[in-house]
């Protein structure tokens, strides 16, 4: 019980955590706003704009930041961290989803000429990765959530 009870007291947690939450919130209302649907998925999917990978590690470093400074090495080790993730988030996670939508396009035009042998059960999932645009929105909410989190508590 005790690693819950340290868990809910720490600040740095609680920030990250607010940040992916406020992040994934966004992602499903912006996924609304532009496609007149609501799709469960987006709260808890990866992809889509903003990108909480981001938003979580920024204010994973920001409320790192705050609470032991720059000189820290926790601050250093959350840095990193969140230049890893974000790389990763535009690079190969992106490059990815590029893949899975190419493949998903080839399936159907096999399966719209009668293949059906070639047809997948489930297509393969296309937003998992994010445009630079999406990592940079993903990183100023997370800068702000945990700013505002730390101004407040």
């Amino acid at each position: 019980m005790d690693f819950f009870n340290g868990l809910v007291q720490n600040n740095i947690f609680l920030a990250a955590a607010l940040g992916w939450l406020v992040a994934q919130v966004l992602k499903t209302m912006i996924h609304l706003l532009f496609t007149k649907k609501f799709v469960a998925e987006r709260l808890v999917g990866s992809g889509g704009m903003p990108s909480s990978h981001s938003a979580t590690v920024c204010a994973l470093v920001t409320a790192t930041y705050l609470e032991y400074g720059s000189a820290s090495f926790a601050f250093a080790i959350s840095l990193v961290l969140a230049i890893i993730v974000m790389y990763d988030a535009i690079g190969v996670r992106r490059e990815t989803g590029i893949q899975a939508q190419l493949l998903n396009n080839i399936i159907k035009i096999f399966e719209d000429m009668g293949r059906d042998e070639l047809s997948a059960q489930d297509k393969l999932k296309e937003f998992i990765g994010h445009t630079p645009f999406q990592v940079l929105m993903g990183a100023i909410l997370g800068v702000f959530v945990a700013t505002l989190f730390y101004l407040f508590i």
